[in-house]
């Protein structure tokens, strides 16, 4: 039913590139063909190279030049009139956006994306777009909202056979599932997505499965160890592709499920890792999350409590402010947890 993962953003003389492919490589070729294509005089072909150099710096981490490639990548695209790449480019800064918590800038460049890819012709752009309205919604909270567009989502890539989009809209129902309490249809979506990516050679999309799969097992059945096998198994795939953010977000789960198991010191070591990578990348709500893992292990490890009831209280403010709602409750939860709700810090 599917075909081996293709990475669709890898374009022009980057067509070759595996889903697969080191960023690290990636963005070598493709900064080369791109300044071959400035060179030749060929804006419709420097656009193409300039999304996958974009991209390359956006899963690396390098927030600033990122913003700078695909800035450059739209205004190559619009010279040559190529409405759809216009669209790529547009959704790399939209996911970008979304990366750095500028939510706003997120909806309305992922929007202006699949606007484009419609006009287009090209029905994975649009594809990708929509799906990055819905990631967005999803990480800010609003299920209501997007969970719809999810199962649409994955009723067309279902449809075309197209494994990666099939793997990443059944992770984030998933995703959805966990965070409102059904373990087990979360778990079985988790271990669908798996398979499909193991059997479509999407290394990417498998990592962020087994991560799902190892929040489930450690939150529904308390397996640790099993748990553990999982995250180092994706941990070894997200260092080999030099996948910077699922590597933090794969710590930072590390730390979760240390978390659960009472292993305190050992879950903060993890959520000070994770923070560190979630610092130097950029991203702030993977820095968020991991601050309050980071608070709740040392408040079990013995830290004062006034400095406890601070740091959740401006946590709290912080993502209130970025419009993360689930985040948000589970800050509500970590005061709850420590008796520290009905506490007012000046």
């Amino acid at each position: 039913m599917y075909g081996k993962a293709s990475a669709p953003e890898y374009q022009g003389a980057l067509t070759t590139l595996s889903v697969n492919s080191s960023l690290v490589d990636v963005l070598a070729e493709g900064t080369e063909r791109l300044r071959e294509a400035e060179r030749a005089g060929r804006p419709g072909e420097a656009a193409r190279c300039g999304l996958a150099v974009a991209e390359a710096h956006r899963r690396l981490g390098h927030v600033q030049d990122a913003d700078r490639a695909w800035k450059a990548s739209y205004r190559a695209a619009r010279e040559a009139g190529d409405t759809a790449a216009m669209a790529w480019a547009l959704w790399s800064g939209g996911t970008l956006a979304r990366q750095r918590g500028a939510f706003p800038l997120a909806w309305r460049l992922l929007g202006l994306a699949a606007e484009l890819g419609e006009r287009g012709g090209d029905v994975v752009v649009r594809g990708y777009s929509l799906a990055g309205l819905a990631e967005t919604g999803r990480i800010q909270g609003d299920y209501a909202a997007v969970g719809r567009l999810h199962e649409q989502l994955l009723a067309e890539a279902r449809r075309r056979g197209e494994a990666r989009h099939t793997v990443w809209a059944l992770e984030g129902i998933a995703q959805m599932h966990r965070n409102t309490g059904d373990h087990d249809k979360a778990y079985a979506l988790f271990e669908e997505a798996a398979e499909i990516a193991a059997r479509a050679d999407d290394r990417r999309g498998h990592a962020w499965a087994l991560r799902g799969l190892a929040d489930v097992l450690s939150v529904r059945d308390g397996a640790t160890g099993r748990a553990l096998e999982l995250l180092a198994e994706a941990e070894a795939t997200c260092r080999e592709m030099n996948l910077s953010s699922a590597l933090a977000y794969n710590h930072k789960m590390q730390g979760n499920v240390l978390y659960r198991a009472g292993r305190y010191a050992e879950a903060r070591d993890r959520y000070e890792l994770a923070l560190t990578e979630f610092r130097t990348m950029s991203e702030p709500r993977g820095e968020a999350l991991s601050r309050l893992g980071l608070a709740k292990s040392l408040a079990r490890l013995g830290r004062d409590r006034a400095e406890t009831a601070a740091e959740l209280a401006g946590l709290a403010r912080t993502l209130e402010r970025s419009g993360l709602r689930h985040a948000t409750e589970m800050v509500a939860r970590a005061q709850r947890e420590f008796g520290l709700d009905a506490e007012v810090v000046r």
